[in-house]
């Protein structure tokens, strides 16, 4: 039975897993973001965090379980000096960032890029929120008002294509009227003049 051994094996024995961890925490505070794959990232994600929340305390027992985690002096000493800076003040967890790219070409292994995050965090506060809930059934309302407008823009454009068609046909039946009277009087004249010649003859 595997009795306090919990996280992932990483298909490894318990040393190489914890070198693996150990190395990967090193090459993400060096570089401040790597490329492995999505579970080794969810893994050493926890680690990351614990290591940054010592930093945050700044005290001399954080920064000694820091350098057993990390096992570089230099390294803990950038990272606590990141901390007093104030990078991750505003942010109490979520520390990193797993973006995955999709299945590595050859052993179709999930790959992900791992991040610190060091962007500031906007904190709203309770008048903001107040505020939000208020103004969504607003947008809401004027989203309906909007559609109703847009049918009623549909259907006036609508009576006004009926109305032009209605113009169109009664100007083609006065036109084919027209057309009529016109060929029954060429008709009426042509009757008279034979009848004309028919008399003079």
């Amino acid at each position: 039975m595997r009795h306090y051994k919990k996280g992932r094996k990483l298909g490894t024995d318990a040393s190489h897993t914890k070198a693996i961890k150990k190395n990967l925490a090193v090459a993400l505070f060096t570089n401040d973001r790597i490329k492995t794959t999505v579970p080794r990232a969810k893994e050493v994600r926890g680690d990351i965090d614990r290591i940054i929340t010592w930093a945050k305390k700044g005290d001399l027992h954080s920064r000694r379980l820091a350098i057993a985690a990390l096992g570089d002096k230099e390294l803990v000493r950038e990272v606590f000096e990141k901390a007093e800076q104030g990078m991750w003040a505003d942010r109490d967890g979520g520390y990193t960032r797993i973006l995955k790219l999709g299945p590595r070409k050859g052993d179709n292994a999930p790959m992900a890029i791992l991040e610190l995050v060091e962007e500031a965090v906007v904190k709203k506060t309770k008048k903001a929120e107040k505020a939000e809930k208020a103004e969504k059934p607003a947008k809401k309302a004027e989203e309906v008002v909007e559609e109703a407008e847009e049918a009623e823009e549909t259907v006036e454009a609508e009576e006004v294509k009926a109305e032009e068609a209605t113009e169109e046909k009664a100007v083609e039946e006065e036109a084919a009227e027209a057309a009529d009277k016109t060929a029954e009087e060429a008709a009426e004249e042509e009757a008279a003049e034979t009848e004309e010649k028919a008399e003079e003859e």
